[in-house]
Formats: structure tokens, C-alpha cells, sequence
């Protein structure tokens, strides 16, 4: 991978780094998510909310079952990025209304062999809904849209507020050959994004302040979601809300890399077998959102949407000592502001539907965006 990288750069100069970010990660045959290489659980480089149990994919369940009983039994679930297949895995036996049609959003052929494994256990009738597809449909649908952990993982570019403007910061190689940093002005697309986002800031930006944005994302968005007709989208990811995204205090950006559940800030050991993501700006996707007819049901953290759908209910209904203790530890784990409770949140977008009820049990924390 680290060749292929440098081989390019050779070529072309220093390369975006959201182009970097997007041959470490994708590809072919040689990107993190691409090469077949085990990514998730305890053997992978890191667990998701799926793969600690079921009290996640239930709380999912919870929220979905008013938007199937409203929309009768022909409604469609689309999955982007489903990973190891752990959510669809619970999700599925969890409604009591599953799905005509689950679709998994998966372009990876490695991933969806991993997929296929995961979702073999299933009963032949949950089984039988699951449908792989490498791009959004093109027919729309009523339903639903899940992405957990999945925004994270789209390239973003580097930049640095300087004494003129912004500096883009690219990809090259020092005088040993190893990659490194290089910087120029910012122009085209980016510093038009730039400019709006210092605009909505309360402040300008400090000299010196590095961070990442994401330039594509107000089109990913429109992609993904114009499929739906009628449903809920349902983003679950680490973030904030733009004005905690771009803190004063938060001046080295939010890029980290995961290697066998080992968090570093040095994208550029290991390309390809290293995990690279940046923490999201809902507030940029909850605008993305509306620009594309999509009303904001609810924001939140992760910890509003498990304790607002009453799955907590199930440790005091457990009567097995080791059962009740293993979904305690569970519990815990997506909860607590110290673990998964609130550095993850949850952005809900609706279109032509009420909200689901559980989400009046949630904290609202809508007027941040």
C-alpha cells in the first residue's frame, strides 16, 4: 500500500490528503477495508456498539417498530457500511416487524464473505430478506436508513488557518522516502468550504489551528439518502456539533488511527493496515440532510437512545447471575460518558413521518447543531 502511495506521489507531487485517506482505506485489494484482513471484535482493531451484545440493536429495534406498524409489512431497511454483519445479525430477530427486504450496502467482496459468515445463523426466514447491493438503489423505498460508524470513515481533508487564509495540508515523501506532511494554499472547493465554515463559527480560527473537513459530504449525504420516499435515516457516529468540533481547545483536528485496539495520530504508519477516521461534524450533516428534504428528528448521544428505549429492562428481567452481569457490563460500556454513552451520538432524519415516540425519552440536543 505504502508503495502504491508513494509511487503516485512520485508522479503526480504531493497528493490531498482525503486522497491519501481514501487509497489507505479503499484501494482495491490493498485499502484497510478492502484487503480481507480482520478489522472487528476483540481480534480485529476495534469493537463497534454491535459487536459488544444486543442491547444496541435493540434499542435500534425499538426505535424502527413505530416506523414498521406505520408502514405495514412492505417496508425496506437499507445498512450502509454494515461492517462484520454483527448489527444486522441482532437487528433482524429483534423486530417484532422485520423488514420485506434488508439491504446491506457493501462494495467490499471480502467484507461481504465476513457478512455472509456473521448473518449464516440466522433463521432461513430472516436470512432470505437479506439482500448485497454496492451502490444506493436506484428505485426508491419506504423505510428506513441505518449508518453506524460509517461517516467517520470518509476521506477528509487536512488544513491550518494561517496569518492569510487557510493552508490545504497534502501527502509527500522526505528526503528518506517516508511520507510526510507538505502544505499550500487552500483554493477551489476547499477553501469555499473553509470560508463558509469560518463564517458560522462565533470566532475566527486561531493562526495555527489545524482540523479536518469533509468536502464531499453534503453530496454522500444527497446519495444515500434519495432512495428513501418515507422513513427515518439513522446516523450513529463519534462527533460534535460544529461549534465543539472546531473548539478553540480542539486545535489539532480530531484524525485518529486505530491499529489492534491501539489508538495513535500518525496516519502515515502502516497505510492500509491501520484504521483511519476523523470525528464528525453533525452539524454539517444535519444541513446535508435538510438540503435534501429531510426534516432533523432528533440528535443526541448514544446514551439518550439506549436509555430512551427502555432496554435497560432487560437486566432486571435476566434471572441468570452470569446473563444479568455480561448485559450489565454491556450496558455500561454504551452509556457511560467515560466509554461509548457520549462520545457517540445519534442524528435522526425524517422525511414525511412523525418522529417515533421513544424519542421524546431521549435528551435533546438538537438546538447545539
Amino acid at each position: 500500500m505504502c508503495n502504491s502511495i508513494v509511487n503516485v506521489i512520485a508522479a503526480e507531487g504531493p497528493m490531498p490528503f482525503s486522497r491519501y485517506m481514501q487509497m489507505a482505506l479503499y484501494e482495491p485489494g490493498l485499502g484497510y477495508y478492502v484487503n480481507g484482513l480482520h478489522k472487528f471484535g476483540q481480534s480485529g482493531d476495534f469493537i463497534t456498539a454491535p459487536e459488544t451484545g444486543t442491547l444496541f440493536a435493540a434499542a435500534l429495534a425499538r426505535t424502527l417498530e413505530p416506523l414498521a406498524e406505520t408502514l405495514g409489512a412492505d417496508w425496506t431497511l437499507l445498512e450502509l457500511g454494515p461492517g462484520s454483519g454483527a448489527l444486522a445479525a441482532n437487528l433482524l430477530p429483534e423486530l417484532a416487524r422485520p423488514p420485506a427486504r434488508y439491504l446491506m450496502l457493501e462494495p467490499s467482496a471480502a467484507l461481504r464473505e465476513v457478512q455472509h459468515e456473521r448473518l449464516a445463523a440466522l433463521p432461513a426466514d430472516l436470512r432470505e430478506r437479506v439482500e448485497w447491493i454496492d451502490r444506493p438503489p436506484d428505485k426508491g423505498f419506504d423505510g428506513a436508513i441505518l449508518a453506524n460508524e460509517v461517516i467517520d470513515a470518509l476521506p477528509v481533508e487536512r488544513f491550518r488557518r494561517t496569518a492569510d487564509g487557510f493552508d490545504q495540508l497534502c501527502v509527500t515523501t522526505n528526503k528518506d522516502g517516508r511520507l510526510a506532511w507538505a502544505s499550500r494554499p487552500a483554493r477551489g472547493r476547499l477553501l469555499e468550504a473553509l470560508q463558509a465554515l469560518e463564517e458560522n463559527l462565533e470566532s475566527p480560527l486561531t493562526q495555527g489551528y489545524e482540523s479536518e473537513l469533509c468536502v464531499d459530504l453534503p453530496e454522500w449525504m444527497r446519495t444515500v439518502l434519495a432512495p428513501l420516499q418515507r422513513g427515518l435515516a439513522l446516523f450513529v457516529d463519534y462527533g460534535y456539533p460544529r461549534a465543539e468540533f472546531y473548539h478553540p481547545d480542539r486545535s489539532e483536528g480530531t484524525l485518529v488511527c486505530h491499529y489492534r485496539h491501539r489508538a495513535h495520530f500518525d496516519p502515515f504508519v502502516w497505510p492500509g493496515l491501520t484504521d483511519l477516521s476523523a470525528f464528525v461534524d453533525f452539524s454539517a450533516a444535519a444541513e446535508a440532510g435538510q438540503a435534501s428534504g429531510f426534516d432533523v428528528a432528533a440528535f443526541t448521544s448514544q446514551a439518550g437512545l439506549v436509555i430512551g428505549s427502555d432496554v435497560h429492562q432487560r437486566l432486571e428481567q435476566e434471572m441468570d447471575d452470569r446473563a444479568r452481569l455480561a448485559l450489565t457490563t454491556e450496558f455500561k460500556r454504551l452509556v457511560l460518558p467515560g466509554e461509548m454513552g457520549e462520545k457517540f451520538k445519534l442524528l435522526a432524519l425524517a422525511r414525511d413521518l412523525d418522529p417515533p415516540s421513544n424519542f421524546q425519552a431521549m435528551p435533546d440536543y438538537r438546538a447545539r447543531l
